[in-house]
C-alpha cells in the first residue's frame, strides 16, 4: 500500500506507522501509563474528594472503579491503532468523515491544551518551590509582568523553564517520549512510596493515618450514595481524553497482546496505588498539621528541610513532565496537524499547543478541588464521552473492525459521506452532549443542579457515551438501508 506523503489529508506524521517502527512491547505501554498516572492531578483526584469530606475508602473506590471502567474503551479504541498503525484523528474519519473528523479531534485537542497549561503550571510551581528552598531571593525579583497576569517574576520564569523542557523533549520525537516514560516510571513509584512512608511515620501508626475523622458541619459528611456518580464519572473522565487518543500510542505497539497487557498492567493498578497514597496522606495531614492539605506541592513545601524539598520537588517535576508530554501534547499536536496536514506537521502542532498553554493563563484555572472535579472533569467528560461511544460503535458494530485505510486519506472515497462530513455522527454527538448541558451550566454558576438534570450530569460520561452510540448505530442503519449483519466497509459512502 502506497500513500502520498503530503496531501490535504496526509503527512508523514499522520500516515500509518510502518511495521518496522512498531516496537513498543507491553512494558513500554505499561510504563507509558505508569508515567502518566503518577502525577499531581491523580493525587488530587482522590485527595480532593477527601478534602470535600469523603472517606478515603469511598474516594479510592470511586477512582479504582472509574479506571476499571475506562480501561474498556481505551483497549477497544487501541485496537484500530495497533491493527492499522493510524492515529486518533485518522481513525475518527471513519465515523465522522474525512473532514468531519476535525470536530472530535479539535474538541480533544482543546481539552488537552487546557490540561497542558495546568500541568505546566504545576511543574513550574514545583520548580519555583525547589529554587526557593535554595535561593529565597527568587520570590523578591523585580516585577516585570503586568498585574493581570497574576504571577511574580520568579514564578513566571519557572513556568517558562518547565514549558521549555516539555517542548524540547517533544521536538525530539516519539522515541524520546518512549525513553522518558520507560526510565522515569520506577523513579516515580519510589517518590510516591516515600511520601506515604513519611505520613505513616509522622502519624504514629497506620491505624491513625487511615482513621476517618468524625464528620463536621451542620450537614455532616456528604452522603456518598448521592454523589458517587460524580466521583465515578470524574474518575472515568480523567482518562476519557486518552480513551479517544490512545491510537496515537497503540499504533506503535508490536501486537494487540502487547497493548492490552501493557494497559491492563499499567493503568488500573497505578491509579489505585497513587490515588490511595493521595487519599491516605491527605487524611494523615489532619493528624500531622491539624488541617487537611490536598495539594502535594503545598504539602511537600510544608514538610521542611532544603534537601527534602529539593528531592521531592525534583520528583514532582519528573512526574508532571512524563504525564504532560504523553497525555497533553501528542493528541493536540496530531489534532492540529489533521486540520491541514499538508501545512502543519506534528512538531508545528505541538508548538501551537504549547503556545495556547501560555496564553490561557493556566494558573487561573487550577483553583480548588470542587471546581477541578465537579466542573472541569465532569464537564469535559460530558463532551468527550459521546465521541468515544460513536467511535467504538462505528469500528466494532458498524464496520466489524474492517477499515479501508487508503480511503481514510482520500477524498470521494468510502468515508466522504456528504462532502466530507457524516451528519449522523455529528447529530449523535450533539444529542449525546445535550442532556448534560443544564447540569454543566449550573456547575459553572456554582449551584449544582438537582433532580433529573443533576443526576444526568453526575453520570454525564456514561449518559453521553451510551446515548450517542445508540443513536449513531440506528442512524447509520436507517441511512444506509442495511439489514443487520450487512454493514460492510463501504457503508459510509452515501452521498
Amino acid at each position: 500500500m502506497t500513500l502520498p506523503v503530503r496531501t490535504q489529508l496526509a503527512n508523514e506524521d499522520l500516515l500509518p506507522v510502518a511495521p518496522n517502527r512498531r516496537t513498543w512491547n507491553w512494558w513500554h505501554i505499561a510504563s507509558l501509563w505508569i508515567g502518566m498516572a503518577i502525577c499531581i492531578p491523580t493525587y488530587t483526584l482522590a485527595s480532593g474528594l477527601v478534602d470535600q469530606g469523603w472517606t478515603w475508602q469511598a474516594a479510592v473506590t470511586a477512582v479504582v472503579l472509574g479506571n476499571v471502567v475506562v480501561l474498556l474503551p481505551i483497549a477497544l479504541n487501541s485496537h484500530a491503532g495497533t491493527r492499522y498503525g493510524i492515529p486518533f484523528p485518522v481513525l475518527a474519519r471513519a465515523p465522522f468523515g474525512v473532514l468531519g473528523a476535525n470536530i472530535p479531534a479539535i474538541l480533544r485537542g482543546l481539552v488537552a491544551c487546557g490540561w497542558f497549561g495546568i500541568q505546566t503550571w504545576i511543574g513550574g510551581w514545583a520548580i519555583y518551590k525547589l529554587f526557593e528552598a535554595i535561593w529565597p531571593g527568587i520570590a523578591t525579583l523585580p516585577q516585570i509582568l503586568p498585574a493581570f497576569v497574576g504571577l511574580n517574576t520568579g514564578e513566571f520564569v519557572c513556568f517558562m523553564l518547565f514549558w521549555a523542557m516539555n517542548v524540547w523533549i517533544v521536538l525530539r520525537g516519539m522515541d524520546s517520549i518512549k525513553f522518558l516514560e520507560t526510565w522515569g516510571s520506577p523513579f516515580l513509584l519510589a517518590v510516591g512510596a516515600a511520601l506515604f512512608i513519611w505520613a505513616w511515620v509522622r502519624s504514629g501508626s497506620l491505624a491513625t493515618m487511615l482513621a476517618n475523622p468524625p464528620a463536621v458541619g451542620p450537614s455532616g459528611r456528604p452522603a456518598v450514595a448521592t454523589v458517587f456518580g460524580a466521583g465515578l464519572t470524574s474518575a472515568v473522565a480523567f482518562w476519557g481524553t486518552m480513551a479517544l487518543s490512545i491510537p496515537d500510542f497503540s499504533r506503535y505497539a508490536r501486537s494487540q497482546r502487547d497493548q492490552v497487557i501493557g494497559q491492563a498492567v499499567g493503568l488500573p493498578g497505578t491509579m489505585a496505588l497513587f490515588a490511595f497514597i493521595g487519599a491516605a496522606v491527605t487524611n494523615a495531614t489532619l493528624v500531622i498539621f491539624g488541617t487537611r492539605i490536598a495539594d502535594p506541592v503545598a504539602l511537600l513545601a510544608k514538610i521542611g528541610g532544603p534537601l527534602m524539598i529539593m528531592l521531592s520537588m525534583a520528583g514532582l517535576v519528573v512526574a508532571t513532565l512524563t504525564t504532560n508530554i504523553a497525555a497533553n501534547i501528542v493528541a493536540p499536536a496530531n489534532a492540529f496537524s489533521n486540520i491541514a496536514p499538508h501545512k502543519i506537521s506534528f512538531k508545528q502542532g505541538a508548538m501551537i499547543t504549547a503556545i495556547i498553554g501560555i496564553v490561557m493563563l493556566p494558573w487561573r484555572l487550577y483553583n480548588n478541588a470542587a471546581a477541578y472535579i465537579f466542573t472541569w472533569l465532569i464537564g469535559y467528560g460530558a463532551l468527550l464521552g459521546p465521541v468515544a461511544g460513536i467511535m467504538i460503535a462505528d469500528y466494532f458494530v458498524v464496520r466489524r473492525g474492517e477499515l479501508v485505510v487508503t480511503d481514510l486519506y482520500t477524498r470521494r472515497g468510502t468515508y466522504e459521506y456528504a462532502r466530507g462530513f457524516n451528519w449522523i455522527a455529528i447529530a449523535a454527538l450533539i444529542i449525546g452532549v445535550a442532556p448534560s448541558l443544564p447540569g454543566f451550566v449550573a456547575a459553572l454558576r456554582g449551584a449544582p443542579a438537582s433532580g433529573l438534570f443533576g443526576t444526568i450530569y453526575n453520570w454525564a460520561w456514561f449518559v453521553g457515551f451510551l446515548l450517542a452510540a445508540l443513536l449513531y448505530v440506528v442512524g447509520m442503519r436507517v441511512m444506509t438501508g442495511q439489514r443487520r449483519g450487512e454493514w460492510g466497509v463501504g457503508s459510509g459512502s452515501f452521498r
